[in-house]
């Protein structure tokens, strides 16, 4: 592959609410076993890219732990591999990130010792298969010196929460803006970019001089009428986890078969670092339909149309419903959880209830909560 990766990873997405306050956006768990990081991680692996760096920031533990044993990506190797970079302290350097492209440009040594001609960037918080190369070969067809991979939306999406571009017939970029109050088009980027290595590096220097730190509005955004920029129309399936709202739309398209069968039935896989437990357990008079289950789980009682993951318990006479209960959760004895998210290793003692108002406005319990 001539092509090295970046993942953006250092993201702290507020409208998350009370889920990123322990975790990175790209840590947030998917689907019943997969973290967001798997998608773009898995992606870059699938595609022949073998070195790919995932930089992080805010509440990046969890990112670090899960990424730590590389082998799963089949990245563990002697000659490139995967690299994880986090601020750091130095006689020249004492800040923390302040924005994406300086979080390139901190890392720069990354680049100028890489010797592949391009660089893969993207989003650490999307959930998609993508084959890279299918994006270089569009970018060196159209003789492009950035390529943006964008979506058509969603019917009612809300566009102000992504950024928007606008196209000519040949696909070329005329405008890039993120998270706009009027949208213009429906067409969003997916985070996703192709540029040339030494066009990357002479664009960081040139920005930072200059004291700017985004990549989207200070490089893309700024440059788009000295250098042409195309986008690339995907057309697989695309989330983006930057909503509460979005968050739970997208674990439940997992009970989909055809969005489940995309990522763990359809050749190449999306990979994750497994963590060994026993199958799913479910006991006598357990009533379990349109559920995505976890290894190790354990269920009583009733759950219908939600995603359970690892070592869920769940008690008799227990009814979950429309709800996403993350790893460890315990659920009592006659609890009731309908439209609700319970994060890691929340404990409803007998006879609780949590009810959310609906899938727009799920009820949302905080990690390690006791009730």
């Amino acid at each position: 592959m001539k092509a090295i990766g970046v993942i953006l990873a250092g993201g702290n997405n507020e409208r998350l609410d009370k889920l990123t306050e322990k975790r990175a956006s790209s840590a947030m768990p998917v689907g019943s076993c997969y973290r967001a990081l798997d998608f773009p991680l898995s992606n870059m692996s699938n595609s022949g890219v073998g070195k790919v760096a995932v930089i992080t920031q805010y509440n990046s533990r969890s990112l670090h732990d899960h990424a730590s044993s590389s082998k799963w990506w089949d990245l563990g190797r002697k000659q490139g591999g995967l690299f994880i970079f986090s601020p750091y302290l130095s006689s020249h350097n004492n800040l923390w990130f302040r924005g994406t492209a300086d979080s390139l440009y901190q890392n720069l040594t990354y680049l100028e010792r890489s010797k592949e001609p391009y660089v893969i960037i993207a989003s650490g918080n999307g959930v998609y298969k993508f084959d890279y190369n299918d994006l270089i070969a569009y970018h060196e067809r159209k003789d492009a010196e950035v390529t943006i991979a964008y979506k058509l939306a969603r019917e009612g999406e809300d566009l102000r929460h992504y950024g928007v571009l606008e196209v000519d017939g040949d696909d070329r970029v005329q405008n890039f803006e993120e998270k706009p109050l009027e949208p213009t088009s429906n067409l969003i980027s997916m985070g996703v970019y192709v540029i040339s290595r030494l066009q990357l590096i002479k664009l960081l220097r040139a920005v930072n001089a200059e004291g700017r730190y985004d990549l989207v509005e200070d490089v893309f955004m700024r440059y788009r009428k000295r250098i042409r920029i195309f986008g690339y129309k995907f057309n697989g399936y695309w989330r983006t986890l930057n909503s509460v709202k979005s968050y739970f739309e997208c674990n439940m398209d997992f009970l989909n078969r055809d969005v489940r069968a995309l990522f763990t039935k359809q050749f190449p896989f999306i990979e994750t670092k497994p963590k060994d437990e026993p199958p799913a357990k479910y006991n006598l008079g357990a009533v379990v339909s349109d559920c995505l289950v976890g290894s190790g789980a354990i269920l009583n009682g009733t759950a219908n149309h939600s995603i359970m993951f690892r070592k869920v318990y769940t008690g008799e006479n227990s009814y979950v419903n429309n709800s996403i209960i993350m790893e460890g959760c315990y659920i009592g004895n006659n609890c009731v959880v309908e439209n609700a998210i319970l994060d890691k290793e929340v404990v409803l003692s007998d006879g609780k209830q949590i009810r959310g108002a609906s899938s727009e406005e799920p009820y949302i319990v905080s990690k390690g909560t006791v009730v």
